[in-house]
Parts: C-alpha cells; structure tokens; sequence
C-alpha cells in the first residue's frame, strides 16, 4: 500500500514524515525541521503537517513528540491558541440582507486589534471587564498567583484585561454557512498576553540553562527543559495554566459573540446543536507507539479517532470541520490551518488593494489595508492542504464565511 507521507532526509536526526504532497513547503522550514529533528530527545519521528512554514524556533505544522524534555519555544508564546465552533438553529434564510449590523454588533461585544502608545488605552483590551469576565477569572486567579510566587516577573502581564478579547493577525471570529445553509459562529484566539509573558518568560530561561549547562545547540530557539530539573515542572505547570486560559477566552468571546447576535438578529435561536474546541499549539502528555510522551503540536491539531477538530482555510476561504482519523503515525495529528505562503510583509508588497478587496467581495469584513497581509493569496490553496491529509481526517461539515472580524 502507497504510504501518504514522504520522509525528508535527516542526516543526523530522527526521521522527519511529510504530509505535504501537492503543497509547496519552502526550503527554509525544510532545513528548520531538520534542525529539530536533530534534537536528542526526539522521540521516533517528526510529523509535519501541509500547512507547514517556518516559525521561531521550530516550524509552524510540526508536531514534535518527545521523551523526558520539552522545548518551550516549539510551543510558542501563544500558548493555546486554537479554535472554537458552534452550529446554530439558524440558517441562512434567517439572516438579514445587510450583515454590516451583524459584524457591528460582535465587534462591540468582543474587544479587538490592539492600540500601540504608552498614553493611549489598548482597544483590544477590557478598561472595565464586565462581571462574567470578572467571574470566570476569579476562579483562574489561584492558579496564576502560584505561578507568579515563583516566578514574580509574569505578574506584569496582560491578564484580567485579556479575558474575553481577541487579539490581532489571523485571530478572527466569523460567521459562516455549512454544506446545508445552516448558520455557525466560529473564532480563533489563544491566551493573549499573560500567555505571552509566560511564554518569553521561560524562553528566555530556558535559553539560559542551555549556556549555565554548556550545551550547543542547532539553534538557540531550540533551547529545552530536561525533565527532572529546575524549571522543568514550573514551565509544566505554567503552560497547563495558559492553556485553560486560552480555553477559557474563547469561551467567553463566544458567549459574548451569540449574546450581540440575538440581539441583532430579528429570529431567536440556539447554539447547543454543535460545538467544537480544540487547542493546536500546545504541549501534553499522550500515550504514542506504547510510550508517555510529550506531544507538542505547534500549528497542528489533535486528530485522534473520532475526535472533532477545526481547520480554517484564509478570511475567504472555506473552513472545514473535521473528524480525526487516528492515524498512528502523525502522532493522531492533522493540519491547523492552510498555512501561511508568504510572509506579512511579502503579501503587502505582492498583493494590491484591489485584488484583496476582489477576492473578499462575498464577506462582510475590513476589506483595508491594514489586513493586507491577510488576505487569502497570502495562505496556500487549502484544497490542496486538505487533500494530503486526506488520510488523517474526514470532513464533517464545509463552512464558509459571510462575515469576518479581525483585529
């Protein structure tokens, strides 16, 4: 039987096994993966996804299994970030001609972008978080004051104020139509800022063991923890937190996003007919090839069998929702996305204004410059992302966007 991943040549690491047939991976990610791959501690192979792209440290679509050791930069400083879908009792017929009020209407309800300047207030921040935003913090706040008795230097962050907000670049919250016309809300965003700081924060530390130890390294975005040393369990402990944070943000951008909905919208309607959540750049430990391991999927999601999971095509293009195959050998992982082709500042100089605004003529949406480097020439053509994994997952659903909000 014709296997569906190829293997890049490592010569010095594990093997590395590419789900990447018909797409174009760039030769930079190529010599990044292999990079990782020489890593020690790697545990059988490297997985990489079609949505790959080179990231800091280690490559965005990768998942990195690994024994006894974690590389906190393979995790990233959005810690959590993922997805977050619910299908409605909606459907299209029951939407309003102009959807503008509709975009208005979430933009208000869920703080967005981000004001640059010391004397100015951040807009995509809460000034004064609401009660339930409040609430749901106070039972986050034990947690992250035990991390912050350790480690006093993540107390300055982005924490209360982020609960509940979406951020910039590709975070987004979209409304969309499935196979059947039926009306779903779906967002992405991740732990926003006290991920940030958590995140750098043991970067950096980590980066200083590898000197304090004398250990060279590939690259220094490839620095780790050892299990059983000094941060190991702390970084544990820490990553764990963000990503309840990051879980627990979406579930308040949601809520806040369907409140402004039934208040716009002239047709009442419930959102418990489905739903979907699912992290794609994260760390656990998981059982592979009769081993506990630590997984980290960086720009990759969980695809075990049966479980359901999100892949977002560009701001205008279809996403789709999935349902995990189990397959052994990408760790039970599947793509995150369609994966950057160009860098931000290659799309704002390859891609007009008025192409941007041609290829999102059928979403409500910013159609600015400002999110030029979103545009969708600037992602790979997800049909072909979901074709080469077309082993590791089944589409449920295909959803596409009538309106899109970002940052």
């Amino acid at each position: 039987m014709d296997r569906s991943y190829e293997v890049l040549a490592s010569d010095r690491g594990a093997p590395i096994k590419m789900w990447t047939r018909g797409v174009k991976v760039e030769d930079g990610a190529r010599a990044q993966l292999r990079k990782t791959a020489e890593m020690p501690f790697i545990f059988r192979h490297l997985a990489v996804m079609p949505d790959v792209h080179v990231g800091i440290g280690s490559t965005v679509g990768s998942v990195i299994p690994t024994k006894n050791a974690i590389i906190p930069a393979a995790v990233g400083v959005d810690i959590g970030c993922g997805m977050m879908a619910a299908r409605t009792t909606l459907t299209a017929k029951d939407l309003p001609d102009t959807l503008a009020p509709l975009r208005s209407a979430i933009e208000a309800a869920v703080p967005h972008g981000r004001t640059a300047g010391r004397d100015q207030r951040d807009k995509g921040s809460w000034q004064n978080p609401p009660k339930a935003v409040e609430d749901v913090w106070a039972g986050m706040r034990p947690g992250f004051e035990a991390i912050v008795e350790k480690h006093p230097a993540i107390a300055k962050s982005n924490n209360l104020s982020h609960l509940g907000t979406l951020g910039t670049g590709n975070h987004f919250i979209e409304v969309c139509l499935d196979e059947a016309d039926r009306v779903w809300f779906m967002l992405h965003s991740g732990s926003r800022g006290v991920g940030n700081r958590i995140g750098s924060y043991f970067i950096g530390l980590a980066k200083k063991d590898m000197t304090r130890w004398f250990i060279n390294l590939p690259d220094e975005d490839l620095a780790y923890f050892p299990e059983g040393t000094d941060h190991f369990d702390d970084y544990v402990a820490a990553v764990e937190w963000a990503q309840a944070f990051a879980a627990a943000n979406r579930t308040v951008m949601m809520a806040n996003t369907l409140a402004a909905a039934r208040l716009t919208l002239p047709v009442p309607f419930e959102a418990t007919a489905e739903a979907v959540d699912c992290h794609h750049n994260y760390v656990a430990r998981e059982y592979h090839f009769g081993e506990s391991i630590f997984i980290t999927r960086k720009g990759a999601v969980r695809a075990a069998k049966g479980t359901m999971g999100i892949i977002p095509g560009s701001m205008g293009v279809r996403s789709y929702i999935v349902r995990g195959l189990g397959n052994p050998e990408s760790f039970c992982s599947c793509s995150h996305g369609a994966g950057r082709v160009m860098s931000r500042t290659a799309a704002r100089k390859a891609i007009s204004l008025e192409e941007h605004q041609a290829a999102l003529a059928h979403v409500e949406c910013r159609k600015d410059e400002a999110v030029l480097d979103e545009t969708p020439a600037a992602y790979k053509p997800i049909d072909d992302v979901m074709a080469a994994q077309k082993d590791l997952v089944e589409v449920v659903h295909t959803l596409r966007q009538v309106v899109c909000v970002k940052g």
